[in-house]
C-alpha cells in the first residue's frame, strides 16, 4: 500500500568519538598552521570526509615518504606502526597523532602480551591499515587471521601461551565465530583483557539488528572501504532484511531497489557525517517514504580529548 511508506532511523549511527576525534583534528591542524596540512592515508574511510578536507587545504599521501621534509603529517584513526613514527622522525616531520584512542589500547595490549612472549593471532582483514599498525607493534609475535577459514593454517610456539586480539571494527558475530574455532583448536587461548571491537562498532550492529526484521531493505551509508559500514551490510542480511545496499551519497540509491517495499532501513557507518544520511532521508521523502521514526538501542556519550599539540591553551587562573 502506498500510504504505509516508512523509514526506520538507526540509532546510533555515523561519527563515534574516534572519527569525531580525527577530523576535527586535521581542521584544527588547517585552522592552526595553515594549508597544507599533509594526512598519512585517509583520516577516515569516507569519500565525502576525505573529499571535503581536500578542500580545505589537507593532502592525503600514501607514506611518510610522500611528504615534503619537516612538513606536518596527520597519522589516521586506523594508527600506524612504530616504523612509520621512525621513518616520519628520520623525515623532520611535525607529526600529530589522530590514532583513535581504542585502537591505541590494542597496540597497548600487543606490546604487553609480546613482551610476556605470547603469540598474538590478530583477528582481522589482511591489508586493513588498523590490521598494518597493529602488527607492527611486534611483528614476530602476531599472526593475522584473516575469518574462521584461516584458522587451520596458525601454528603457535607453546600452546598455553596464545592470546588473540581484534581489528575494531569486525563483526562481533563473526569474531567470536573465529574465536570458537581457534578455541576448538587451541584451547588454553586467552582472551583480550578488554573487549577490542569498538562499542560504537558493536552500537550500530546492534542498532541493525534491531531494525532489519522489519525492513525489506536497508541502505547503510559509508564508503566501500570502510569496514565497519561494510559489515553493517551484512549484519542486515543476516538478521531478516530483504537486501541491504552501502552508497556513498543518495544520488547511489537504484529507485529500483524500493519497488515493492514498505519499510526500509536506514543507518551510516562510524565514519559518515549525518548531511549524507539526511541527504538519503530526503531522497526517500521525495519517493512517498515520509513517515521517519527512529529505532534507538543505546545512547553515546563518550568523547576522546584531541591530540595535545591542537587542545585549546588554558587560560590562567587570577
Amino acid at each position: 500500500m502506498a500510504d504505509s511508506k516508512r523509514v526506520l532511523l538507526a540509532e546510533p549511527r555515523g561519527y563515534c568519538a574516534g572519527v569525531d576525534r580525527a577530523v576535527e583534528t586535521v581542521e584544527r591542524a588547517l585552522d592552526k598552521y595553515g594549508a597544507p596540512v599533509y594526512v598519512r592515508k585517509e583520516i577516515v574511510h569516507n569519500r565525502h570526509v576525505v573529499e571535503t578536507l581536500t578542500e580545505r587545504g589537507a593532502v592525503f599521501v600514501g607514506e611518510t615518504d610522500d611528504v615534503p621534509e619537516g612538513a606536518i603529517v596527520v597519522f589516521s584513526a586506523h594508527g600506524v606502526s612504530p616504523e612509520v613514527h621512525k621513518t616520519a622522525a628520520e623525515r623532520n616531520l611535525k607529526t600529530i597523532d589522530a590514532t583513535c584512542p581504542l585502537v591505541t589500547k590494542v597496540h597497548q595490549e600487543a606490546k604487553r602480551f609480546a613482551r610476556d612472549d605470547y603469540d598474538i593471532l590478530l583477528i582481522g582483514h589482511e591489508g586493513h591499515e588498523e590490521v598494518e599498525g597493529t602488527a607492527g607493534e611486534a611483528p614476530e609475535h602476531i599472526q593475522l587471521v584473516d575469518g574462521p577459514a584461516s584458522v587451520e593454517n596458525v601454528a603457535v610456539r607453546d600452546e598455553s601461551k596464545v592470546i588473540w586480539l581484534s581489528q575494531t571494527t569486525l563483526s562481533v558475530d563473526e569474531t567470536m565465530a573465529t574465536v570458537d574455532r581457534l578455541r576448538e583448536r587451541f584451547p588454553h587461548l586467552s582472551d583480550p583483557p578488554s573487549d577490542d571491537i569498538c562499542y560504537a562498532t558493536q552500537n550500530r550492529q546492534v542498532a541493525v539488528k534491531a531494525m532489519a526484521p522489519q525492513c525489506e531493505l536497508v541502505i547503510v551509508v559509508g564508503s566501500k572501504n570502510s569496514s565497519n559500514s561494510v559489515r553493517l551490510v551484512e549484519v542486515a542480511l543476516q538478521n531478516g532484511a530483504d537486501a541491504a545496499y552501502l552508497v556513498d551519497y543518495a544520488r547511489e540509491i537504484d529507485a529500483s531497489w524500493l519497488d515493492g517495499v514498505s519499510t526500509v532501513g536506514v543507518t551510516s557507518g562510524a565514519s559518515v557525517p549525518e548531511v549524507l544520511v539526511r541527504g538519503v532521508v530526503e531522497l526517500l521523502a521525495e519517493h512517498g517514504y515520509d513517515d521517519v521514526s527512529t529505532v534507538n538501542t543505546a545512547e553515546e556519550t563518550l568523547t576522546f580529548a584531541l591530540p595535545r599539540e591542537l587542545r585549546p591553551a588554558r587560560t590562567a587562573r587570577k
